[in-house]
């Protein structure tokens, strides 16, 4: 090849992995083993929210998520269509269904954890701890023993702005099926996502400002372990302002305990063992993730004001709304 013929096929290379990389391109995903098939679509259902975060699958095979800024919840009907679900959310972010229907929201503009659906049912579960309350409760998960684990990630503050007075420090907690509220962790730079492993013996955690997703055990007592790092996150980086972060966000995990992660590179996909398989790189960077549909064979992706959905080859795991 002569230099004229390998310069243009260098700029033809370039040019395609940006065209990869823009909204406007057709997405496509690459194989992952058990994941996804080479060449699938990542069809974007809608651009435009405001907000995308905390999906969560409804039994009818529809899909959840909130916009946090709007202060409300939009569903996603099976044929793509939205609409309003819930309005005067305050402020919820992650979402979770038990088994009786009653929907659980960490909520961010009152901070607490509380039940938002159905109306009749609508209650505060918590809103401080040792007397001071919390600073921006994140995302949750509710165990099939009706036990809630969520995260408090820490105010959002500007470069050299100091934290508001009276609200607890970044950590990890549990309300139990009997309504004790506990601390589980602290000492975590950004605790974000959380999720439950299928059975219910390990509890994973993305710390945003980490290089690991972190993961702890679960004795048959309820006792909780020590935090362990579970995966490495590729796109682990140096920010402007000095901060260290991974991007990591959401958590979801399929049938086969695998765990998906929206990280700032797309979701990462991890075996049950924590070792690497593959990535998914979306148009714009993933916040959040549910599997939903009738046989939850749908990965719903959701980002920076879009919503995208992925036909997978293992369905989520079916044991819990999320």
């Amino acid at each position: 090849m002569n230099k004229l013929a390998l310069a243009l096929a260098t700029l033809g290379l370039a040019t395609s992995l940006h065209a990869q990389t823009t909204d406007d391109a057709p997405t496509v995903t690459p194989a992952i083993a058990g994941v996804v098939a080479a060449g699938t679509r990542i069809e974007l259902i809608k651009d435009g929210f405001n907000g995308t975060e905390g999906p969560t699958g409804l039994a009818d095979g529809s899909l959840l998520f909130t916009e946090t800024p709007a202060n409300r919840i939009t569903r996603i009907g099976a044929d793509g269509q939205t609409s309003v679900f819930i309005d005067d959310s305050n402020g919820a972010n992650g979402l979770a269904f038990t088994p009786n229907g009653d929907l659980y929201a960490v909520q961010v503009l009152k901070p607490r954890v509380g039940i938002l659906y159905p109306p009749q049912h609508r209650r505060v579960l918590a809103e401080q701890f040792e007397g001071a309350g919390f600073s921006r409760p994140n995302d949750l998960v509710v165990d099939r023993a009706g036990n809630v684990y969520f995260t408090d990630s820490g105010p959002n503050l500007r470069p050299g702005e100091a934290p508001p007075p009276n609200i607890n420090k970044p950590a990890i907690y549990r309300i139990t099926a009997a309504g004790a509220l506990q601390r589980i962790a602290n000492g975590i730079e950004r605790p974000n996502g959380i999720q439950l492993s299928p059975d219910e013996k390990t509890l994973y955690v993305a710390n945003t400002a980490g290089e690991h997703v972190l993961a702890f055990d679960i004795a048959a007592d309820g006792a909780v372990g020590a935090a362990r790092n579970f995966a490495k996150l590729a796109g682990f980086r140096t920010t402007e302002t000095g901060a260290t972060s991974s991007g990591a966000d959401g958590l979801a995990v399929d049938a086969e305990g695998r765990l998906y992660v929206a990280s700032s590179v797309g979701l990462q996909v991890f075996s049950p063992a924590g070792a690497a398989l593959g990535t998914i790189a979306l148009p714009k960077a993933p916040q959040n993730l549910a599997f939903a549909g009738p046989d939850k064979k749908t990965l719903y992706v959701v980002g920076r004001g879009a919503a995208y959905r992925i036909a997978v080859l293992t369905p989520g795991y079916a044991g819990r709304s999320k």
